[in-house]
């Protein structure tokens, strides 16, 4: 976490996250490292695909505790502190300041804010999953609501417990430049009570129809396309829609509604409009702000599937003229997904 320079991090997230550099391109690309290194980046890719897995078969449903209720806090109340991040602790003021100013965080200082937000001041971790995807980059309901649920323990029922012994060991030297190191609130490890189990999602277990989870396993062409339909998830040149159709159109719809809802930052936003301008250097490109549904009904457009309930909502109503497959690093199937270990054993990669 701290020092900058000593991190390890690729930074890759907001690339993979918007479909820059598909999973399976950068699978292949480190292939040649250390194999050490190579085994542990790839469990992270790894990671990304099984929260892809999990969002595209329960959707919504993931906005709900997987397996477990949250903690509860000993001896505190949500209105016990005023603010879920207290930046009087360096620790915090460090990843806060970064998540606020850069839009990006190493994965441990996640789990940080996740657990101080929830575990010791006991506020709703949905609440804190909404404030990461204002400001991060890579904020997606995928990686980043899996990321909650893990570190709050409504996934597994351990709950992380950020404590100084994290601090000390992921950004030695920190706690020497906070103004509480002599009375840390962190000192010992919180004394979270772990949540009751809930009736788990019978989809954790096995899916009924992993073909319509996964999206089309090759080309769907009705109609002749007349423009590509550039989502979020596919804003890479080399899409599989807009490779198809180097010559039409590109659509990018800014989607006010959606918008209105998330209040993304305003760095988020320059990361989308850079993005699609650096694609206008490399083809056609119209950028729109308004409901896609409205904006590209009389479009024909070709499109690559994405494994978002948003996309498949709006699809359903366009009807559009091609569906290109998404690229899966590893393509769902009807097999568990009630945890990563479990999800992971059943992988042929």
């Amino acid at each position: 976490v701290w020092p900058v320079d000593r991190r390890g991090a690729s930074r890759l997230s907001p690339y993979i996250r918007h479909g820059l550099l598909p999973l399976r391109r950068v699978w292949d690309h480190v292939a040649a490292g250390p194999s050490h290194d190579v085994s542990r980046f790839r469990d992270e890719l790894l990671w990304q695909e099984y929260a892809r897995h999990l969002y595209a078969r329960l959707g919504p449903r993931t906005a709900t505790p997987l397996r477990h209720l949250p903690p509860q806090p000993a001896q505190r109340t949500p209105q016990s502190t005023a603010l879920p991040w207290d930046r009087s602790m360096a620790c915090v003021d460090l990843a806060v300041g970064e998540l606020e100013r850069d839009g990006w965080l190493v994965n441990q200082a996640r789990m940080w804010l996740a657990s101080q937000w929830t575990v010791r001041s006991g506020w709703d971790w949905r609440a804190g999953e909404d404030a990461f995807v204002t400001h991060l980059l890579d904020g997606s309901r995928a990686a980043n609501r899996l990321g909650w649920q893990w570190t709050v323990g409504t996934g597994t029922g351990r709950p992380y417990g950020f404590s100084r012994h994290q601090v000390r060991r992921r950004a030695p030297g920190l706690c020497d430049r906070c103004g509480l190191r002599a009375s840390c609130p962190i000192e010992d490890w919180p004394d979270a009570v772990p949540g009751a189990a809930v009736d788990r999602e019978h989809r954790l277990r096995s899916d009924p129809d992993p073909q319509a989870t996964a999206g089309p396993s090759a080309p769907l062409r009705h109609r002749a396309p007349r423009a590509v339909w550039v989502t979020a998830e596919s804003l890479d040149a080399d899409d599989p829609a807009s490779r198809s159709h180097p010559q039409l159109p590109a659509v990018f719809v800014f989607d006010v509604p959606l918008l209105a809802r998330l209040r993304l930052s305003g760095k988020r936003l320059v990361f989308l409009a850079e993005t699609l301008a650096e694609l206008a250097e490399s083809r056609r490109l119209e950028v729109h702000r308004g409901d896609p549904v409205q904006v590209l009904r009389q479009r024909d457009a070709a499109v690559t599937y994405a494994p978002v309930p948003g996309f498949v909502r709006r699809a359903d109503r366009l009807q559009p003229a091609e569906l290109h497959p998404y690229p899966w690093l590893t393509r769902p199937g009807g097999g568990p997904v009630t945890s990563f270990s479990a999800w992971r054993r059943a992988l042929q990669i």
